[in-house]
């Protein structure tokens, strides 16, 4: 909510300044987002007249023009405006003034005619304004009076963020009751007199749905003057809150909704037929509303209805056919109290918000009703006159402000300090809350404006509040501490994540929601969870991949010159028809050189074995296999699944080229999507003797078909188990002269030991013979 500084101050002016005020409202839970200046700075803009107008002699489009400001003798100006004319009051700028943007005011000639000042015009002065031309003031405007002053051009305007509990505060009235207590200021309320009437007309007003609706009052003012202009001072702070000015009685209504945060609307009281009902829509009715938006109605609207036609949709929006329009001379003043569940949502459904079902779908003061429209009669009679009716009102069961009981020593032990059940009870009087106490326990009973208060906590919260956040003493914490046992066979992700860390990966979060197109790319992904009430256009569906979010990040890098990127994210991912099934995964992405620049090494790009270095890195001390895949976001030729312990468990591999040119990437980054599950089970480690014996070493150069994945082929190794063969590895790849077409040559090196004693040849020979037997059943046969 956006309000005015000095209409606050109006209500309640504590011995703070602009900045102090805004600290103490966000301290106190109303968070203040923004606080800026009602006008930029400018200095010696005075009130001035016109007292003549003359063409000037060689420019058609200037005016030689005498202008009172308040001095001696009047000032000559030369003024371009086309709105300049005798009588007028403006905002003139002096010789020696500064405006906006650093303009300096000097004596000057334009076409040979001295001129001295310069005649405003809004923009000229930073300030918002519809006129073609100059700024004109009100004939009222005393002479050389400072324009700051005049048009209170110092004032702030203060945004609170509020959290959806405190209703209570979307009104100057509730600002000003929290600000009063929070520095014990006295408070200044506006006088709300009772309407005297002058007519007994009125417009009957039935409850057909008291659930939803159990408090409706309306009346009817007669023989209003429609043309009647809505007062300087009420347009200024109806526009300082960001509510634009559009006809006196339409103001008036917001003006009671910003002052005591009661919606309100005006019917035209001779488009009515009959009497006024509160009821639930029916099939097939329908309404144009004041947006001139034109919606189809269900049984779970709740409605403003005559006996003939659907008025209004109750607490969103009025509708266009009973509007008040220039011919008004009746209206029927309308104060309600809506459930807030009934509301809740329904403006959503159909695309938009109001400032009504912004509060009512929150909760409002159903106190507050009559008040509020006797509140609003005084405004109408003073601005338009009229002649008043009798309140027609319809009360049922309003909604219980149970009691709530608060324990002084609860308070002690949760806050941490101690403080006199008479000083928590000041407090809480100081929010207008009433007060029992009983020995050690408090029994407030809640307003009707404070929704929010319904347990102990609540209670607890609103004495931090009053007593100050930050005056609470911080003291550490006192407990006993003790080490929790942790399995062998499990790790942390942040173990997962220290190791990213350390080979120069920088971690990224994005978000859970993405844009459809990221799930076609890089999933494949047809139909993916959508969202029913997305944030942005481009955040519309749950990912199945943390692969577009690191390629995102990546452009992020790219846009702001950065030539060497890493990043990875741990996350969940969404699959199956409602999100059933959310996976953690853990993805990467490498970009650019393989090192840093520096002298020592060349300039190589980051490759496939890079990031399969990090994904061995990951898994270690196990041992994966990798198998050619076909993914949808990776190089078909450059990319591999992730095999462990015969399950896949994620890929890797190069962006597709198709990608890399779609995202507009130079060359194409390597990408890996792992899962978090598999990476954190671990094998015990089993502690094993140093060898007292030297390592043997044979070499085995092994013929096979290129089509042979050496993966498969070390597998099949590893599935002897012979317990002296410590390592078998690959040195070497030969294809080329001397070998048939389609095959080639892998050397290995092949490690033996055994702990215990010397191994003797005949040990050597029988396990390197079996191992040529599983090579030769795999296809490959030992090089001649």
């Amino acid at each position: 909510m956006q309000f005015s500084e000095q209409w606050l101050r109006s209500w309640v002016n504590p011995a703070l300044n602009s900045d102090e005020l805004a600290h103490l409202l966000t301290m106190a839970g109303l968070e203040v987002e923004e606080n800026e200046a009602a006008a930029p700075a400018f200095s010696d803009v005075f009130v001035a007249e016109v007292l003549s107008v003359t063409k000037h002699p060689d420019a058609d489009r200037l005016n030689v023009c005498s202008v009172n400001v308040g001095e001696a003798e009047p000032l000559q100006i030369v003024c371009g405006a086309p709105n300049v004319a005798a009588g007028l009051k403006v905002p003139c700028a002096r010789i020696g003034a500064v405006l906006p943007g650093n303009f300096k005011i000097k004596k000057a000639k334009v076409r040979g005619i001295e001129s001295s000042g310069m005649l405003c015009s809004g923009d000229e002065m930073g300030i918002a304004s519809d006129i073609d031309g100059l700024y004109v003031l009100p004939s009222n405007a005393p002479v050389g009076m400072s324009i700051r002053e005049f048009l209170a051009l110092d004032d702030r305007l203060l945004t609170l963020k509020l959290t959806p509990n405190r209703t209570d505060c979307l009104s100057i009235r509730g600002i000003a009751r929290e600000v009063a207590a929070l520095t014990q200021s006295s408070l200044s309320p506006v006088v709300i007199e009772t309407a005297a009437m002058s007519t007994d007309a009125a417009i009957a007003v039935a409850l057909n749905a008291q659930t939803a609706c159990p408090r409706y009052a309306g009346r009817l003012i007669q023989g209003i003057n429609q043309a009647a202009t809505t007062p300087d001072w009420m347009k200024q702070r109806l526009e300082r809150s960001g509510i634009r000015s559009i006809s006196a009685i339409v103001d008036i209504t917001n003006y009671v909704l910003l002052e005591l945060g009661q919606p309100m609307h005006a019917f035209d009281a001779a488009k009515l037929s009959g009497g006024v009902q509160v009821r639930f829509a029916k099939a097939g009715e329908s309404i144009t509303l004041l947006n001139e938006k034109e919606l189809m109605l269900t049984d779970d609207l709740l409605v403003i209805a005559d006996d003939h036609e659907v008025l209004a949709l109750a607490g969103i929006m009025g509708g266009l056919a009973s509007s008040v329009t220039e011919s008004t001379q009746d209206i029927f003043l309308e104060s309600a109290f809506f459930a807030p569940d009934v509301i809740a949502g329904k403006a959503r459904r159909f695309g938009f918000s109001s400032d009504s079902s912004h509060r009512f779908e929150r909760g409002i003061d159903f106190g507050n009703v009559r008040e509020a429209l006797e509140r609003a009669t005084q405004l109408v009679v003073e601005i338009c006159g009229g002649q008043v009716g009798p309140v027609t009102e319809q009360l049922t069961t309003l909604p219980a402000r149970l009691p709530v009981a608060l324990r002084v020593s609860r308070v002690a032990k949760v806050l941490g300090i101690s403080l006199p059940a008479a000083e928590i009870m000041a407090m809480l009087q100081g929010l207008g809350l009433v007060c029992e106490l009983s020995a050690d326990v408090i029994t407030v009973t809640p307003p009707s404006y404070r929704f929010d208060i319904e347990i102990e906590e609540d209670l607890i919260e609103e004495v931090a509040r009053v007593f100050g956040y930050d005056n609470i003493p911080v003291s550490p914490s006192l407990a006993r501490m003790s080490m929790l046992p942790q399995a062998g066979d499990r790790r942390s992700k942040n173990v997962l994540k220290s190791i990213l860390a350390s080979r120069n990966y920088q971690e990224t979060i994005s978000y859970a929601f993405v844009e459809e197109k990221w799930e076609t790319d890089f999933a494949a992904n047809s139909a993916p969870i959508r969202l029913m009430n997305p944030i942005a256009s481009q955040m519309s569906v749950m990912r199945s991949t943390l692969i577009g979010g690191l390629v995102a990040g990546l452009q992020h890098n790219l846009n702001r010159k950065q030539d060497r990127v890493r990043l990875f994210e741990v996350a969940r991912v969404f699959q199956g028809v409602a999100a059933h099934q959310q996976p953690e995964r853990i993805a990467a992405l490498a970009w650019g050189n393989r090192f840093a620049e520096q002298w020592g090494v060349a300039k190589e790009r980051v490759d496939f074995y890079d990031i399969k270095a990090d994904v061995e890195a990951l898994l270690s001390p196990r041992v994966a296999e990798y198998r050619r895949v076909n993914h949808p976001a990776l190089h078909p030729g450059r990319s591999a699944e992730v095999v462990l312990d015969g399950e896949v468990i994620g890929v890797l591999g190069e962006v597709h080229p198709q990608w890399v040119q779609s995202y507009g990437l130079a060359f194409a980054p390597v990408v890996f999507e792992l899962s978090v599950a598999a990476l954190t089970q671990v094998t015990k480690l089993q502690a094993e003797p140093i060898a007292k014996f030297q390592i043997v070493r044979r070499d085995l150069a092994l013929l096979m078909d290129e089509s042979l994945a050496v993966g498969s082929l070390l597998l099949a190794f590893e599935s002897l188990k012979l317990p002296i063969i410590s390592s078998v590895e690959v040195f070497d790849v030969y294809r080329g002269k001397g070998l048939p077409d389609g095959k080639k040559s892998l050397a290995f090196k092949i490690l033996l030991q055994d702990t215990l004693k010397t191994l003797t040849d005949e040990e050597i020979d029988i396990a390197v013979a079996k191992l040529l037997q599983k090579a030769e059943e795999c296809g490959a046969i030992l090089r001649a």
